[in-house]
């Protein structure tokens, strides 16, 4: 709180970094700042930007109108600000999208559907699509103005670099910009944060040991280069904790750092064993949440449980096994947090069905969403099966225009029967003008279906969680069919609709049980955790899978500084207890000592 200049405030999770930059920033806006002038906080996470909000608006201590001088933005919506106005500077078109994440894994289908997959590439193949996809990305910024969230950083930092006047313009708007978790930041982003601390003073907040996106970008050495850059004053909140005071949970996460582990007990943690398979390990884990629902309801309604596993696939395992547990268990009411890709394709061909049919080409357009669905349902690691399902509608398609228009009619083997009759069935419901009825409607037509593919779609679709009672979508769907008596412009309205998700920094806390993959855990607490992995597989003896696991194939040899670092960020979420599931006979290797 005294000191002045550039800051990095180095300290592990809960120890007050967040709150501290919140007080900092209040203080400057009452002391320092210039009319006009604002303290921008920057974080990666939606749910953090959130969180930030909700503790700038509770804390007692700031008076209102310094509280109306923080603005808090995720990294991307602050990049997409600057590209909208400056971005014609770098080469990009004046009118410019975002190419979603959905709609990307659509525009490099192509160049992906001519690979095997990843796992049967070598370093060149892998080399040469990278390079094709990265063409592409470039090609559509640059012709079409469709950007997709990798370029942001990149574009933002050629503008920055390349015109003073926007610096300028940046630090008279911003002269104090906080930036969360900094040790995360890749190589363009470093390059935008050196540009803003030209003409800002820049508070860094970092946990050198929270650095788990190595992958994509994020160096080690970057601490180092902001102190040889900023020479900033340096804070260590190194041994502060607040979110879990009186417990040894963060000591616990710190020992998995280091590989060694005390003797005596570590309070709020627990770690439990279970038999090895599907039944015995799910029943293991709904009788641990059983019991932890049943401690926390006892403090009050508004508590909160993370389920935490190792991959996304295990996410959707877990959350169909608390759906139906085994041995008639009562079911867990629960929401997951799943890669939305799947959900938001199937969504927009259910907004799309909704639709007129104004130009004759409504089908056409349903069958390009329906392969599209299968293109970018699975990101940027579509399967093989997903790419020729897509392939094998086209053809489908094509072949029934090709007979049509000689007066044949369709094979009867034909995937395309059970997709028109569908998409009659959906054609002829009426609708009502309340948009949840209707897509509700909708969805309930083709999860009724005999299309397999359609029936996917729906389900899928059910994650979506935006015609909610109040949310923008729903209003401006309903306004909609005021104006024009129908859904006319239904697809492109629940497209904006996602971009404004992505953007919002509105997302309510998580409650109740809430079961995600330990990297979405990154910038959330909550009152208990279960860290949850998967089992091996066991014939004549031998181990021949072990899939699911918090380190690859549960082998010590595959420990790394990333896996020690994910689960020590997974151990820390939880304020009161955290408690680790792992399979009897092949413990976890990061919960047995290195010595």
């Amino acid at each position: 709180m005294d000191a002045n200049g550039h800051l990095l405030v180095t300290g592990g999770p809960g120890s007050g970094k967040t709150t501290i930059s919140i007080l900092k920033a209040a203080q400057i806006a009452e002391h320092q700042l210039r009319p006009g002038g604002k303290i921008l906080f920057l974080s990666f996470a939606r749910a953090t930007v959130s969180r930030v909000v909700e503790a700038i608006e509770f804390e007692q201590q700031i008076p209102r109108e310094h509280k109306r001088r923080i603005d808090v933005e995720t990294y991307h919506s602050f990049f997409w600000r600057i590209l909208k106005t400056h971005g014609y500077l770098v080469g990009l078109p004046r009118s410019i999208s975002i190419l979603t994440p959905p709609a990307e894994a659509i525009a490099l289908s192509t160049i992906r559907s001519a690979y095997p997959a990843d796992s049967k590439l070598t370093d060149a193949a892998k080399t040469e699509k990278a390079a094709k996809e990265n063409e592409e990305r470039m090609r559509l910024a640059r012709e079409e103005g469709r950007i997709c969230f990798d370029l942001f950083a990149p574009f933002v930092a050629d503008n920055l670099h390349g015109c003073e006047r926007i610096r300028r313009l940046i630090g008279t708007m911003y002269p104090v910009i906080i930036l969360d978790e900094f040790q995360d930041t890749n190589a363009e982003q470093w390059r935008v944060v050196q540009a803003l601390g030209q003409f800002s003073i820049l508070i860094a907040l970092a946990d050198p040991e929270q650095r788990i996106y190595d992958w994509i970008g994020a160096d080690p050495a970057r601490l180092d280069q902001f102190r040889e850059t900023f020479a900033p004053a340096e804070i260590d909140l190194s041994t502060e904790n607040h979110r879990s005071p009186g417990k040894d949970i963060a000591a616990f996460g710190n020992d998995i750092l280091k590989g060694k582990f005390r003797k005596e007990p570590y309070v709020g943690v627990e770690v439990m064993g279970y038999q090895p398979g599907a039944d015995p390990a799910f029943t293991a884990l709904v009788t641990a949440t059983y019991k932890a629902r049943k401690r926390l309801a006892q403090g009050g309604p508004d508590w909160s449980l993370a389920i935490l596993v190792p991959t996304k696939k295990m996410t959707r395992f877990v959350s169909d096994a608390f759906r139906q547990p085994p041995a008639g268990m009562a079911a867990i009411p629960h929401s997951a947090v799943i890669e939305m890709e799947a959900a938001i394709l199937g969504a927009e061909l259910i907004a799309f069905l909704m639709q007129p049919d104004v130009d004759g080409r409504h089908l056409e357009q349903c069958t390009d969403l329906l392969c599209g669905y299968f293109h970018g349902k699975g990101g940027d690691s579509p399967t093989q099966n997903d790419l020729q399902e897509a392939r094998r509608i086209r053809k489908a398609y094509e072949e029934w225009l090709a007979r049509r228009a000689t007066g044949k009619a369709m094979r009867k083997n034909s995937i395309l029967i059970a997709i028109l009759a569908a998409y009659d069935a959906v054609r002829a419901l009426p609708l009502t003008g309340d948009p949840d009825k209707d897509w509700r409607a909708i969805r309930r037509v083709l999860e009724g279906c005999d299309c397999p593919r359609l029936k996917d779609l729906a389900q899928e679709a059910r994650n979506v969680r935006l015609l909610e009672r109040g949310t923008q979508l729903r209003q401006e769907l309903s306004q909609e069919w005021r104006n024009t008596g129908a859904y006319t412009n239904a697809l492109a309205i629940t497209r904006q609709a996602f971009v404004q998700e992505h953007f919002s920094t509105k997302a309510k806390p998580e409650r109740g049980v809430v079961v995600m993959n330990m990297h979405k855990a990154k910038g959330k607490q909550f009152d208990e955790v279960i860290i949850f992995e998967g089992w091996p597989r066991v014939a004549k003896g031998k181990i021949v899978a072990n899939l699911d696991r918090i380190v690859r194939r549960n082998e010590r040899d595959q420990i790394s500084d990333q896996s020690r670092q994910n689960l020590r960020v997974s151990v820390t979420r939880g304020r009161q207890q955290t408690t680790l599931l792992t399979p009897q006979g092949d413990a976890c290797v990061l919960l047995i000592g290195d010595d």
